[in-house]
């Protein structure tokens, strides 16, 4: 199913004092969330939402969006749609559980509706997903990602936490933290990924067409890369401590290449 992206970027991080912004990708890249107009959204009234990606035929979407003090909603607006939600600042109360800064909840198709409120505001990025009957997850995870350990890698200064894994479908919910001076190797991942820079400074190589197309993440900063995109390569590098939030809504395998090929994209 081909996804239709709604973000549109009015500019973006200079990377290496090239005035003329980042690499033109044949998909969205290099985004700085920051720079995208603000949307409507009917089911979480009086917030203030980014939309990343989303396909209008299906009502999925991807969205940062920012809560105000004393607000009141619900999850019950998108019945037969599984909803993640990840605090990036403030609190957020689902039902009765709070979630500070990392806390992360995953709420199944078929959830009754959980309120949602703030006290103090909030942001956080909100995520719906399309029905997949291959889901077997039914009972929601709500966690403190803080809690978790994060799990060394077989790339050195790279270590991940698993917050959610579906082995029905193989969709999976991950932190990837990358350690100042570390760098990705040439890699690509058989399903969509999508991802969002929580903290630090990130210099990101995408191949398009066997060239490698390089530019600058600062936090807030967001990728929706197709399958089979290749990305990494010796120029991709932590520029300081990075901590990116990734998704896959399908079950993905992580291939490594040896450089940048010119290789078939899907979506």
């Amino acid at each position: 199913m081909r996804i239709r992206v709604l973000a549109v970027v009015a500019a973006a991080a200079i990377f290496g004092g090239c005035a003329s912004g980042p690499p033109d990708v044949p998909y969205p890249a290099f985004i700085q969330v920051d720079e995208l107009s603000d949307i409507f959204m009917a089911t979480l009234p009086g917030v203030r939402a980014k939309q990343l990606a989303g396909d209008a035929a299906t009502r999925r979407t991807s969205n940062r969006i920012d809560l105000p003090r004393d607000w009141r909603g619900t999850s019950g607006g998108e019945p037969g749609r599984s909803m993640e939600i990840f605090v990036l600042k403030g609190e957020l109360n689902v039902a009765d559980i709070r979630l500070g800064p990392r806390g992360y909840a995953f709420l199944p198709a078929g959830s009754l509706g959980f309120n949602l409120t703030s006290s103090a505001g909030a942001q956080i990025l909100y995520f719906l997903n399309d029905t997949d009957p291959e889901s077997i997850i039914r009972s929601p995870i709500i966690i403190d990602s803080d809690l978790l350990r994060w799990a060394p890698t077989a790339t050195s200064g790279v270590s991940v936490k698993e917050l959610r894994f579906d082995p029905g479908n193989g969709s999976k919910t991950w932190l990837q933290r990358i350690s100042a001076g570390a760098s990705l190797p040439w890699e690509y991942s058989t399903a969509l990924r999508e991802g969002y820079l929580m903290s630090g400074d990130f210099r990101q190589s995408e191949c398009v067409n066997g060239e490698a197309l390089t530019g600058q993440y600062m936090a807030g900063g967001y990728f929706y890369r197709p399958a089979h995109s290749i990305s990494g390569g010796p120029e991709s590098m932590a520029i300081s401590d990075s901590i990116w939030i990734l998704r896959e809504t399908e079950l993905g395998v992580t291939i490594s290449v040896l450089d940048c090929v010119a290789a078939e994209v899907t979506e």
